[in-house]
């Protein structure tokens, strides 16, 4: 290699933040085997090893955490750099990856994003969505909207609006089945849970397995792994489950029960590392979504719920 591969530098520098070629190649929307291809043509061009392979991943070798060291300090000085033209040009440029849970992205964030893309065509989003907490600090993503405040150091955070679970199940499912006058009804009803501890974004999915609760335990008619695929089997009339309001409300097929019970409430954050504290397609994403939250709230209003109180199921 007569001049440095500065591409092949990059995905090395994937590959030593991920800890394995398999993370890597899914960070980087790129197959393992092209991966390790391209990682064992920079060793030989190097002539050396940047990784020792064994059964749990991968270690630097001496070699690598020379290389990790300066290619971290390249990206940092990129990003440095990046943030400066962005801000003597005045508007932003360049992609933004913003990752939040899997329910909340597609549907509330991902409608909002249609809104923000012709206001800065320079910037290009990457939706990360996951119910698992990418880690900003080793830059699996650049922005995170969560739901409970950052634990890792060198966070900075701003607080936006809440979220609250709710009852509910499909118009064809109540006309079915009734509709439950009191918490206590539940233990006559079909209900949707979760099917294994659910993460912490997402831990008041199986409130309606408690609420009202004073017998023994309900043991849900129909579980599953992920809260998408619950809505979509609530929208089906399977049963009741309690979701958070923004996914019932993108629904357009579900309707709010028992409206008073007050479920799980959960508040949001944008949360960034603090080296992207002057950058511009931060700052304009995060103005962004605090304004769209303030005209498309998370939750139902008083009015809509009142609205609700009704037994009449509606379509």
């Amino acid at each position: 290699m007569s001049a440095f591969d500065w591409d092949k530098l990059r995905l090395f520098h994937a590959v030593a933040e991920a800890g394995s070629f398999t993370e890597g190649a899914r960070h980087l929307s790129m197959s393992q085997p092209a991966l390790s291809r391209q990682i064992g043509a920079l060793e030989e061009a190097l002539g050396a090893k940047l990784f020792h392979r064994h059964a749990r991943g991968l270690a630097l070798t001496h070699e690598g955490e020379k290389l990790a060291a300066t290619a971290t300090d390249t990206y940092d000085q990129i990003e440095r750099t990046r943030q400066s033209i962005e801000q003597s040009l005045g508007k932003p440029t360049g992609e933004l990856r913003v990752t939040t849970t899997i329910s909340f992205g597609s549907t509330w964030l991902a409608r909002a994003m249609a809104d923000f893309m012709p206001l800065y065509p320079e910037i290009y989003v990457s939706l990360l969505l996951s119910d698992e907490d990418l880690d900003l600090a080793r830059r699996e993503a650049d922005v995170a909207i969560r739901f409970a405040p950052p634990v890792q150091q060198g966070m900075v955070s701003k607080r936006l609006e809440a979220v609250r679970y709710r009852l509910c199940a499909s118009p064809a499912y109540l006309q079915e089945m009734g509709i439950p006058d009191t918490a206590a009804d539940l233990d006559r009803h079909r209900l949707i849970g979760f099917g294994e501890p659910a993460p912490g974004p997402i831990r008041g999915v199986n409130w309606s397995l408690e609420v009202g609760r004073t017998g023994p335990p309900r043991v849900p008619s129909l579980t599953v792994n992920s809260i998408y695929g619950l809505a979509q089997a609530v929208e089906a009339g399977a049963g009741i489950a309690a979701l958070p309001s923004y996914l019932i409300m993108s629904s357009g097929r579900m309707n709010v029960v028992l409206p008073d019970e007050q479920g799980p409430v959960f508040r949001t954050y944008f949360i960034y590392p603090e080296e992207l504290r002057g950058s511009i397609r931060m700052q304009v994403m995060r103005d962004f979504i605090l304004k769209r939250m303030a005209s498309e709230p998370l939750d139902f209003t008083p009015q809509e719920l009142r609205s609700m109180s009704s037994h009449a199921p509606v379509a």
